[in-house]
């Protein structure tokens, strides 16, 4: 088994911007990218606000090189995977067995969605295309192809925890000499079914996400990919391009305790940070900062901070949950906060947790306020925390 697994290149896009230079600019201004729906003909216009890419089908289109008759998830999950292979530069060096591993919940069923509305009304009308790519496999088998990879070509749908799960597999892929480069992460896009379902649940907040507040009511939605390319110690040592860092860490737990419920004592959180910790020879103390999972709803933000506190105890690190940028992208948040994790080594960053005011009753954890640079930052710890007590946290480390 390798030594070491490392990050060679990141992609992104998100409610904050279409690449990685775009969201690290809306981290720099505190801007999120929250607000009204736009691109979704929904009955919830103007009432419930999503973290949507700002792009429409035929915008995203063109930036994907791609048509614009496919489904959003893959237009995302495109851009961001084009450009993290794009950042890595690993398509020079000849012979290497390449991967492709990649989460999302939704699928194609933005396009099913369409195709339904012209059915219902008669069933001779729909273009029957439209759900050709309704299933979550198929997203990326489309774009393994679109990427050129073929060596291995895996899906992972375990709800929030899905792109981070992709990541772990990802690395356990390499370690055990199976492949030499994967391109992991995953991608969401927003529709009707899921912001429906959600609102179902009476989690989401009709005005912007407050994660860790006392006052907080519910989660916003998002949309968008995250992709991390992790290699093998010998590929890297063949880059020209300094890596990163290491994947050192990571853990998937389950506490089984409820279908869309966190435990009260956060069990399943725990066991993930704690397991990634030892996976990655650390102790609590040695974390600089916590992505947290963090969505905004009374139950997951007590039971991560409970998690928490059990964890690190009064010496905490600094922790904030950019799903305050970036509102909740589901299948895709893993994925889009390992790229954050990696950037926060590499540009000594703590990014905010915007509009925390009051700290939660019984839990004194204040997260980060405002963005903080310059930091010496060794190592990240990033959950992910999904329906079903699956629960999923990795460590980067610096190099």
């Amino acid at each position: 088994m390798g030594s070491a697994v490392y990050i060679a290149g990141v992609g992104v896009i998100s409610a904050i911007g279409n690449n990685v230079a775009g969201n690290l600019a809306a981290f720099e201004k505190e801007q999120a990218g929250i607000g009204a729906i736009t691109h979704m003909n929904t009955r919830h216009k103007g009432e419930l606000p999503v973290a949507e890419v700002k792009l429409d089908n035929e915008e995203l289109a063109a930036l994907a090189r791609m048509s614009a008759e496919t489904s959003r998830t893959k237009l995302l999950s495109v851009v961001a995977a084009r450009e993290a292979l794009r950042d890595a530069g690993v398509e020079n060096i000849p012979g290497l067995r390449t991967g492709f591993v990649s989460a999302n919940t939704v699928g194609g069923m933005d396009k099913s969605e369409d195709f339904f509305v012209e059915f219902l009304k008669d069933n001779s009308k729909g273009k029957l295309r439209r759900i050709f790519d309704h299933e979550c496999g198929s997203v990326t088998e489309v774009v393994a192809n679109q990427l050129g990879i073929s060596d291995h070509v895996s899906t992972i749908s375990t709800a929030c925890s899905s792109s981070a799960n992709a990541v772990f597999y990802g690395a356990r892929l390499i370690k055990n000499d199976i492949l030499d480069v994967v391109v992991a992460g995953g991608a969401d896009a927003l529709t009707k079914f899921t912001l429906n379902g959600f609102n179902t649940l009476m989690i989401l907040d009709k005005n912007f996400c407050k994660p860790f507040d006392d006052n907080r009511e519910g989660l916003n939605l998002g949309e968008g990919a995250g992709y991390v390319v992790l290699v093998s110690d010998k590929v890297a040592a063949q880059l020209s391009k300094p890596m990163y860092c290491t994947l050192s860490g990571y853990n998937n737990s389950n506490d089984a305790y409820h279908q869309t419920a966190s435990s009260p004592e956060g069990v399943g959180s725990f066991m993930a940070m704690q397991g990634a910790l030892n996976k990655a020879g650390l102790q609590a103390s040695d974390i600089d900062y916590v992505n947290l999972h963090g969505t905004g709803t009374p139950n997951n933000d007590s039971a991560e901070g409970t998690a928490v506190k059990r964890l690190f105890g009064d010496s905490y690190p600094a922790m904030s949950s950019t799903k305050s940028f970036t509102g909740h992208t589901l299948g895709a948040s893993g994925g889009i906060e390992a790229v954050y994790a990696v950037l926060a080594i590499k540009h000594g960053l703590i990014y905010p947790n915007l509009r925390f005011e009051t700290p939660m009753q019984d839990l004194d954890i204040v997260p980060q306020k405002h963005i903080a640079k310059g930091k010496k930052i060794q190592h990240v710890l990033s959950n992910s925390f999904g329906f079903g007590g699956n629960c999923t946290s990795l460590i980067f480390s610096a190099c």
